[in-house]
């Protein structure tokens, strides 16, 4: 039980009976995942619980819409090949905080990212300026995101087609095709931050 309350410590409560086995197995003990869960009981160890469902992505509009070019090819032969982006948000002491992210798909690294108490296109260029700021990429970078209004707006899509960025989209309603992104957010929600509530200031 003390390895079980270890595991729960190190991955702030994130493991459920499945991982925890797997951890004790890759550890040299022989438990399985059934044991595993009865352990984490008797050991008063918990997995903390998503929070409820907020929409970002407003894919109802006529803006026109880039085709599924990555279609789920997440693995980049060199650095700032590809990049993919989304936007999710985070609950602070002042509401609502939305987080867009830019992501190399080669080394998962966020290469760019921008934060604010809207989800309005400019948080989303913000963001892609700050990776075309680090990175420099040249020409022929894909770049990967869902059909949001963000994305396919004027503004985000002219500034893409002055780096000589190529466009692709995920296809309606299918958050496998931006896999990557919402494995990030996966973890960043349920591993760091679903116990602690973060305060927000505003940069004017």
């Amino acid at each position: 039980m003390s390895k079980v309350r270890q595991i729960n410590g190190e991955t702030r409560r994130s493991y459920g009976s499945r991982r925890t086995s797997e951890r004790l197995r890759s550890q040299g003990h022989d438990v399985g995942r059934y044991r595993a869960r009865s352990l984490m009981k008797k050991a008063c160890v918990f997995v903390k619980h998503r929070k409820k469902f907020k929409i970002t992505t407003d894919s109802r509009h006529n803006l026109p819409v880039a085709p599924n070019l990555l279609d789920r090819n997440f693995q980049a032969d060199r650095p700032d090949a590809v990049w993919c982006s989304d936007i999710s948000y985070l609950w602070t002491m002042e509401g609502w905080l939305y987080l867009a992210v830019v992501i190399d798909l080669y080394s998962r690294k966020i290469v760019g990212w921008a934060i604010s108490s809207h989800m309005k296109a400019s948080l989303a260029t913000e963001a892609l300026l700050m990776a075309y700021w680090r990175r420099k990429p040249g020409k022929g970078l894909m770049h990967h995101s869902d059909r949001g209004s963000q994305y396919a707006g004027n503004d985000y899509q002219k500034l893409l087609n002055a780096y000589g960025t190529i466009c692709s989209m995920s296809r309606k309603g299918d958050c496998w095709d931006n896999a990557v992104a919402e494995s990030f957010f996966h973890s960043l929600k349920t591993e760091w931050t679903s116990d602690i509530i973060y305060s927000y200031q505003e940069r004017w």
